[in-house]
């Protein structure tokens, strides 16, 4: 699949990064972007324990997370900060934000998300990657990502910019099996 050899070892190693072709189905944009607030900060297990009593207590939709108090949200788990920053991503979704995100540029996605009260790049670089599935998103911010790649290839961080050129247009596949060498 992939003449990269490093990208090659990886994918016999742990198999296809989860990056589908254009027009395979993604999740709804609310959700991924709601649960990557939540993730921020956070361990994988302590962000998808919050998640999951999250949607115990609402549906995954803008309209159902208004009408919950943001005391419930406090209630699992979730601080003041992104108890507000989710309720503005609710209130913004309402508005159109999320419409027809799937066919701007990463750029233009980027411009737009970014007004969300508690979305910084690193938000952004997850709903590319796992939202939308772009193949091609290099987040260089991700603490795991500079981890592994520190362990692995001995790259510090103000070198991961060069370091994933090679890689193009599959940065995001990088990401994912870098991330994998972690767990």
């Amino acid at each position: 699949m992939f003449e990269h050899p490093v990208l090659a070892g990886f994918y016999r190693r742990f198999g296809p990064a989860p990056f589908l072709p254009h027009g395979a189905p993604r999740e709804e944009p609310f959700k991924v972007l709601a649960e990557s607030i939540v993730a921020q900060q956070l361990s994988g297990k302590a962000a998808a324990a919050i998640s999951a009593r999250l949607w115990s207590r609402v549906e995954p939709h803008p309209e159902a997370l208004l009408q919950v108090s943001p005391a419930t949200l406090r209630q699992t788990g979730l601080s003041h900060a992104k108890a507000q920053a989710l309720r503005d991503l609710a209130a913004r979704s309402l508005e159109g934000l999320l419409d027809g995100l799937d066919s701007l540029e990463d750029e233009a996605v980027k411009e737009r998300l970014l007004q969300v009260r508690g979305i910084g790049p690193w938000t952004v670089d997850m709903f590319l990657m796992f939202g939308l599935r772009r193949p091609d998103v290099w987040p260089v911010g991700d603490l795991g990502l500079r981890r592994a790649a520190k362990a692995l290839f001995d790259v510090e961080a103000l070198g991961l910019p060069a370091f994933g050129e090679p890689f193009r247009p599959y940065r995001s596949h990088l990401a994912w099996y870098l991330w994998r060498t972690l767990d």
